[in-house]
């Protein structure tokens, strides 16, 4: 066996490490698609429940192709288990919390396996592709419905029980705020969800990627692909980029001033910049889009702040192509729809959890595992002293 490494960039940058055909990101271009069809467009024009379809199947169907109906079916069927397990789960996050707000994520990370155990849900190695498909659709169901138990749970509130006829993202929001959302409200949500539910072998992805390579069962992918999302360079972000404005305004400084100071003093500026995109960030565009038509004194100082913040990264920053990126407007977004703000990562993850699942099902009809090597840079052996 030949030893000889291959020398790689940091990150694994533009290393092709698996052949995928869910989606494809051209940051160059600014651009991304979902299985041919352009995202941003398959976000404007279709439902939370035709792109899971297309991510997870392939085809974009008319209409929702029973998706949600099979959802709200097996959200019923384990109504009481999601119930027990969000109890089950609460008192502990309660306790690692130390008096800081719960974590409804860490709450999903840690109950997407134990459902998955008390279902009795086997290796991923152990399964044909239909019964595979069946628990990734069971495990995207479950996850809107896991975490707005724990998150009502966690405020005192009682579980609200939804009606059968409601959309998947409606009844997330509602069962989210306790009130039927506006038409309107449930369109924006959905155009973020759907751009939102892939991009690419990003960390949490690939992380979910490499455990169903292993063969194990789907929610150990999920909860590997959920560690990796908890990351504030990751996940994180959307209530970041939120909370800049936020010091802005409590500032009361002039904002390209303030822009300045951050940047010079070497802090990171969230919401801005992208691993991929040396361009505009599509989804970001998209979603500019979509807040400027809800309004708002929120949207304007948020329209006021990228225009700031472009000229003096541009002055500070040159040719480094730091843009807004999908989390800086969606954070608008998400405010507007009276998602509460931890819980937006959170949300992030409802729509992430399809293209997770996708990705998963994809690496299991592949026998081999991920296996790189390391450069060792240690210390080398050691005579051993007669």
């Amino acid at each position: 066996m030949d030893d000889t490494l291959i020398e790689v960039p940091r990150g694994l940058t533009n290393v092709a490490v698996a052949e995928t055909a869910i989606s494809q990101v051209r940051g160059l271009e600014g651009y991304y698609q979902y299985r041919g069809h352009s995202a941003t467009e398959v976000a404007r024009t279709a439902s939370f429940e035709q792109a899971w379809q297309l991510l997870m199947d392939g085809n974009l169907p008319d209409d929702d192709a029973g998706l949600g109906d099979q959802a709200v079916a097996l959200q019923q069927e384990h109504r009481q288990l999601v119930t027990d397990i969000a109890r089950r789960t609460l008192p502990a996050q309660q306790a690692q919390s130390q008096g800081t707000s719960f974590n409804a994520l860490t709450g999903l990370q840690v109950g997407l396996p134990l459902i998955a155990s008390e279902l009795g849900l086997k290796p991923l190695y152990d399964l044909d592709p239909r019964t595979r498909r069946e628990q990734a659709v069971l495990m995207i169901a479950l996850t809107p419905q896991l975490l707005t138990t724990l998150h009502r749970f966690a405020r005192g509130e009682t579980e609200l029980v939804l009606s059968e006829q409601t959309g998947f993202v409606a009844r997330y929001l509602h069962q989210l705020t306790g009130e039927l959302p506006a038409e309107k409200t449930v369109a924006a949500l959905s155009t973020y969800l759907v751009a939102a539910m892939e991009h690419g072998f990003n960390a949490s992805t690939f992380t979910a990627r490499v455990i169903a390579s292993t063969g194990a069962d789907i929610a150990a992918c999920l909860a590997g692909a959920l560690g990796a999302f908890t990351g504030p360079l990751h996940g994180g972000a959307p209530s970041r980029a939120l909370e800049t404005l936020d010091e802005v305004q409590a500032s009361g400084a002039e904002t390209e001033q303030w822009l300045r100071d951050e940047i010079s003093s070497g802090r990171r500026l969230m919401g801005f910049g992208h691993a991929v995109y040396r361009t505009v960030d599509p989804r970001s565009q998209m979603l500019k889009e979509v807040v400027s038509d809800l309004g708002g004194d929120r949207v304007s100082s948020a329209l006021e702040f990228e225009e700031a913040a472009e000229k003096v990264l541009q002055e500070l920053k040159p040719g480094r192509g730091l843009h807004a990126n999908v989390e800086f407007y969606a954070s608008v977004l998400l405010e507007h729809c009276g998602i509460p703000r931890q819980m937006f990562t959170p949300t992030f993850a409802v729509a992430r959890v399809v293209g997770w699942a996708a990705h998963i099902l994809e690496q299991a009809e592949d026998t081999k595992i991920f296996r790189p090597s390391a450069k060792f840079t240690g210390e080398q052996l050691r005579a051993t002293p007669r």
